[in-house]
């Protein structure tokens, strides 16, 4: 993907995946819900633990030939995680906020984005402009 893909500058961008390199991973460490344990088309959801500069976020990926989706915490970690997986797959398909009370394990909320899929129903999109200015507030 370039730079033009997406609604952020050239320098920026840069930011954004020099942060992303910076990003530690773990796993996450709840088991995951029953509903999250596998995907529409039966594959297993993985969930890890991004931290940078003492912020963390919950991702859930759903891997999926033909529909993978990505679930991040709606906080900037989340935000940069998804953007910069944005930048490596290309625009998903849907872009859609979810609220805390649809996920437990995301009491603050998150972001989900869906390569291939339909767009979830009854969800607006959200504008990738809102996604890359979350993810500034990742920077150092």
């Amino acid at each position: 993907m370039t730079e033009l893909d997406l609604p952020v500058d050239p320098g920026l961008m840069q930011r954004f995946r020099a942060a992303g390199a910076q990003v530690t991973w773990r796993p996450a460490n709840d088991p995951p819900p029953p509903r999250a344990s596998k995907s529409r088309k039966g594959g297993v959801a993985g969930r890890r633990i991004a931290r940078l500069h003492e912020e963390e976020a919950l991702v859930e990926e759903t891997p999926s030939a033909r529909a993978p989706t990505l679930l991040v915490d709606s906080g900037p970690v989340g935000a940069l995680v998804l953007l910069l997986e944005i930048d490596r797959r290309g625009r998903p398909t849907y872009l859609v906020a979810r609220d805390a009370r649809e996920r437990k394990e995301f009491p603050n909320g998150a972001i989900e984005a869906g390569w291939g899929s339909e767009p979830v129903a009854g969800k607006p999109p959200l504008p990738l402009r809102d996604l890359v200015d979350l993810a500034r507030y990742a920077l150092p």
